[in-house]
């Protein structure tokens, strides 16, 4: 055990190197995107509606898909009335309010961990990026969920309670459901591996230096 302790004492002091220095910086410069593109698209097909209809969830809002004919959310929302289910609102995700705010916060750890050169810094970015990004997928689940399954039993269509898919196809009365990452969230995945990138580097690298 003590040797466990000495061994992850040693890891958290290495000193970054160059390399990792610069994959950190391109860590933090890619959370910008993360912040401004969609994180994940839901898109839906029927007889009805054989263009399909589309939702893109971004860091910060909601946004249907537009053209001069319709607005995909408001169309949603429509179809959501007909079988009881709550009406898509952003003032009703109060993640909207926070994950804002938690990737600038994993920005500026990045900076630190670059300016600072420690390993333990690092893993504290990379500790951070992904239980945020297990968090946020629970919470989206848990919307999914509790939009599915409270309706309104006065509704004019009649639906057994469902959960929409977090990730795949799902066809739920006429409509197939399509659930996807959107490119906000395969940069996010790519900022984690970049970090991880930068651990090894750096653990090789004092390696390295410490043999004679």
């Amino acid at each position: 055990m003590k040797m466990l302790i000495d061994r992850a004492n040693r890891f958290f002091e290495y000193s970054l190197s160059v390399r990792s220095r610069v994959l950190v910086l391109l860590a933090a410069l890619l959370l910008i995107p993360a912040l401004l593109l969609p994180l994940w698209k839901m898109s839906l097909y029927s007889n009805q509606f054989p263009d399909g209809l589309s939702m893109q969830i971004f860091a910060y809002k909601l946004e249907g898909g537009q053209s001069e004919l319709r607005d995909d959310l408001k169309e949603i929302n429509s179809l959501n009335h007909y079988i009881g289910m709550a009406p898509l609102r952003e003032e009703d995700f109060t993640e909207f309010k926070w994950i804002p705010f938690v990737l600038g916060a994993i920005v500026l750890l990045c900076l630190r961990a670059l300016v600072m050169g420690k390993m333990a810094k690092l893993v504290d970015v990379f500790v951070l990026l992904t239980y945020f990004g297990l968090f946020s997928i629970w919470s989206f689940y848990r919307k999914l969920y509790l939009y599915g399954h409270n309706l309104d039993p006065t509704a004019a269509v009649k639906v057994d309670p469902f959960t929409p898919p977090l990730f795949g196809h799902q066809k739920t009365a006429n409509f197939d459901i399509y659930n996807y990452p959107d490119i906000g969230t395969y940069f996010l995945a790519a900022v984690s591996l970049i970090l991880l990138l930068a651990m090894y580097f750096s653990t090789r690298s004092d390696n390295l230096n410490a043999k004679p």
